[in-house]
């Protein structure tokens, strides 16, 4: 995607002119964070950054974007400005595909408050739907098991943003994408099938498929339910396996795509080892998501690959992520937002967060959030209910807010989509099993040190009419 700095919302632009205009350009703190859980679960699998990061490290405005800015009202001298905008700060962020929770800082930036206003659109438009997704695709993957599974969704997709979904449901435990272009350029594995419309052009569903296998015998797997699942589509993609084999070569699988699920899996499997057919897969799609997976296993529905579509890359039923950037800090002063809802009272400063992690390892289910320059923290308190604190002596306490960029520049070397699914796996085996179950998950707590409180609070009585 090419995108150029002009890939922002307008408001962004009005604000910067008047910073420009009107007063020496200050360094901002600006942190990004998300309000609630997706999916009403436990977690939510964070994603996007190196692609945040990249575009960042590059990010102009184009001729024709300053031209276009010219026309609607901009004064030059701004556009003078803004035809050397470059993003030269720093950010510090969790890492991609870590588990993260809400009202928690995950990335925060430091730049003078114009580049930090400029991106901001960008930054969440990218890391607010890329976390969706891997999220909605690390609970699938959870009702999966150890299934594969198979990213069809591009077609469903908000348009363009399939590119970036099939990336995201990469990092959140999926196998593979149909999605060629998005396997090029992330070096995901590509996977698909055949559409019944091939089945269509034939007046044969058996010549079809005597076809498909001859020219694709490598990974065929053969549509079977254009007519009759188990009296048309199942026995002649049998007669095919069986001419495969007379070959040399081996039919992968056979999909099913509609129809009960469960039991025409159950019939498949018992009709394809009666062929003497066991190493033949079966593929299932059609609307499916977490629970009807789940429903699935559950009824021992003998699937080997789920193709998953729709409710993954649209993120069905929440479709957006409530992710968030607030002001912290500006020209090195506290800065906060108050509302009369008091989940929506941003945290002031510059700041770090620890994860507490037991004596094996494992998440203990508490990240605290503290000013950037407090080391060991002795006790978290609720953010916004006092009665309720909690003693951090005895964990290991790890930050999460590492420097990812500074002066423009990423600091880590780029890792593969691969790299970052394989840490992000290994960060959800640490979370306990109580919050990543869909019904009621346990709430991981959040907290703040007794210092950040103290500033909160403080800014809180300071404004407060």
């Amino acid at each position: 995607m090419n995108f150029t700095a002009a890939y922002t919302d307008l408001y962004q632009l009005t604000m910067a002119q008047v910073y420009f205009a009107t007063k020496p350009v200050g360094h901002a703190v600006f942190d990004y964070y998300f309000r609630n859980n997706p999916f009403k679960g436990g977690y939510a699998i964070f994603a996007g950054l190196e692609d945040v990061l990249n575009v960042l490290e590059t990010l102009k405005f184009s001729s024709s974007d300053i031209s276009y800015l010219e026309q609607h009202g901009f004064e030059k001298d701004f556009l003078e400005y803004l035809k050397d905008f470059q993003f030269k700060g720093t950010i510090y962020s969790s890492q991609e595909g870590d588990v993260v929770f809400p009202n928690r800082p995950i990335l925060q930036v430091e730049a003078n408050i114009i580049e930090a206003q400029i991106i901001e659109t960008f930054l969440l438009n990218m890391l607010n739907f890329q976390t969706l997704i891997a999220t909605k695709a690390s609970r699938i993957r959870h009702s999966a098991k150890n299934e594969i599974l198979l990213d069809m969704g591009l077609r469903r997709a908000h348009a363009t943003g399939g590119y970036y979904a099939s990336r995201a449901a990469a990092i959140g435990g999926f196998d593979s994408t149909s999605n060629v272009k998005a396997a090029e350029d992330y070096n995901i594995s590509s996977s698909g099938t055949m559409a019944h419309s091939f089945i269509q052009s034939y007046e044969d569903e058996l010549q079809a498929f005597r076809d498909f296998a001859q020219y694709r015998p490598k990974n065929c797997v053969l549509l079977v339910d254009t007519y009759n699942t188990l009296k048309s589509g199942l026995p002649n993609a049998i007669t095919v396996a069986k001419e495969m084999e007379s070959q040399g070569e081996k039919l992968l699988g056979v999909r099913l795509d509609s129809g009960d699920l469960a039991y025409l899996s159950k019939k498949t499997r018992k009709m394809l080892d009666d062929a003497d057919l066991g190493y033949v897969k079966i593929v299932a799609s059609n609307q499916l998501d977490e629970f009807v997976i789940k429903s699935l296993k559950e009824q021992g529905a003998p699937i080997d690959i789920f193709g998953v579509g729709t409710n993954l890359v649209t993120g069905k039923p929440d479709a957006a992520l409530d992710g968030v950037y607030k002001l912290s800090e500006y020209n090195g002063e506290p800065r906060i937002k108050l509302s009369e809802n008091i989940i929506k009272v941003s945290l002031p400063h510059k700041k770090q967060v620890y994860r507490m992690l037991d004596q094996n390892g494992m998440f203990y289910g508490a990240d605290a959030i503290a000013l950037f320059k407090e080391d060991k923290i002795t006790e978290m308190t609720h953010a916004y209910d006092t009665s309720k604190s909690l003693t951090l002596n005895d964990f290991n306490q790890e930050p999460l807010l590492q420097k990812v960029m500074e002066k423009g520049k990423k600091t880590q070397p780029q890792r593969s989509v691969a790299e970052i699914a394989a840490y992000s796996k290994s960060r959800l085996e640490k979370l306990p099993e109580e919050y990543k179950r869909f019904q009621n998950p346990h709430i991981y707590k959040i907290g703040l040190s007794k210092e950040l409180k103290q500033e909160r609070d403080t800014l809180v009585a300071k404004h407060k009419f």
